[in-house]
């Protein structure tokens, strides 16, 4: 029987938009390609609540994995991990990644801030992630829009 090591990882950020379920889906396929772990993290704000913390917590855990189950055909064959961080989105996904092969993350075609790739987290994810990383934008609702 083969036993995939552990560092072997690919790792996606995912909150629920089109371009993080597109992220999702070639993570992955990523995964499934490179005999990796797949992780899936959901990053909160920091700033939440303390008294309903563990609450939210376990509430964004359960909908990563229906987001997971959703989204991804035969998840039975990928071995996934699903965390939720809390803390900047861009910083807790390139730590969530240190050790991993792959960062996939999705971004919006244009922000508000004149960023082509869209937010605040793409800029800081390139700047800060030591591995390759992937960045994924859902075309059908684009092409549905048309």
């Amino acid at each position: 029987m083969w036993v995939m090591p552990e560092h072997r990882s690919v790792v996606v950020g995912v909150d629920g938009s089109p371009n993080s379920l597109a992220a999702l889906r070639r993570a992955a396929r990523e995964a499934l390609d490179r005999h990796a772990r797949l992780d899936v993290v959901r990053v909160l704000d920091a700033d939440g609540g303390t008294a309903s913390r563990p609450f939210r917590t376990a509430r964004e855990w359960l909908r990563l994995r229906r987001l997971v189950a959703h989204a991804i055909p035969r998840p039975q064959h990928l071995n996934t991990r699903l965390r939720v961080l809390r803390g900047a989105p861009g910083e807790s996904l390139a730590r969530a990644a240190e050790h991993a092969e792959l960062l996939v993350i999705g971004a919006r075609a244009h922000s508000e801030h004149g960023n082509p790739l869209g937010g605040d987290t793409v800029p800081i994810v390139r700047e800060r992630a030591r591995c390759q990383i992937v960045i994924c934008a859902d075309h059908t609702a684009a092409s549905e829009a048309s």
